[in-house]
C-alpha cells in the first residue's frame, strides 16, 4: 500500500461462529446468497477465481493472494486493489473487519473509490448478518442500483 493511498475499512460483529463467517466468504454456495451471483469456484490460496454480478452484466477476476482458515483472507483484484478480511471470534459471534486499499488515479478519484468501496463493503456485511444471523436475504447488492440491473 502507497502512504498517500487511501485504505477503507468496514466492520460488523456478526452473531455466529467464526467457522461459519469465514466459510461465507469463501464458499461461493453461500456468498453467491448475499454478494456476487455467480463464482467460478471456491477461493483457495493462490487461486485465481471469476466473481460475476450478472445483474449488472459485470464481473472481476480475483487472485487469493492469502488464506488462513477462521483467521484472515486476502484477494487481490484485476484492477490491482486488494482487499483483506480479518475474522476475530468472541463469546458473542464474530467481528469482522475488512479493510479495502490500491486505489488508482487522481486523490480525488482514489478518493471516490475508496468512499464507494467503504459502502459496497458495509452493505456486504449487513447483508451476511441478515442472512447468517436471521436467514433473511436482504438482496441490497441488487437493490443498490436497480436501474442498472440488465434483467
Amino acid at each position: 500500500m502507497r502512504a498517500n493511498n487511501p485504505a477503507v475499512t468496514a466492520e460488523m460483529l456478526i452473531r455466529k461462529p467464526v467457522e461459519a463467517v469465514y466459510e461465507a466468504f469463501v464458499d461461493p454456495a453461500v456468498t453467491t446468497k448475499f454478494w456476487f451471483t455467480k463464482s467460478s469456484g471456491r477461493l483457495e490460496q493462490g487461486a485465481r477465481v471469476r466473481w460475476d454480478w450478472e445483474m449488472y452484466g459485470v464481473g472481476d477476476d480475483i487472485y487469493v493472494r492469502k488464506l488462513e482458515p477462521n483467521r484472515r483472507l486476502e484477494i487481490e483484484f484485476s484492477d490491482g486493489t486488494a482487499a483483506e478480511w480479518t475474522f476475530t471470534e468472541r463469546e458473542d459471534g464474530t467481528f469482522v473487519s475488512i479493510v479495502n486499499y490500491g486505489f488508482a488515479g487522481s486523490e480525488e478519484e482514489q478518493a471516490a473509490q475508496a468512499v464507494d468501496a467503504m459502502g459496497g463493503y458495509t452493505m456486504v456485511l449487513c447483508a451476511l448478518k441478515a442472512l447468517l444471523e436471521h436467514d433473511v436475504r436482504l438482496n441490497v447488492v441488487a437493490d443498490k442500483a436497480p436501474d442498472a440491473n440488465i434483467h
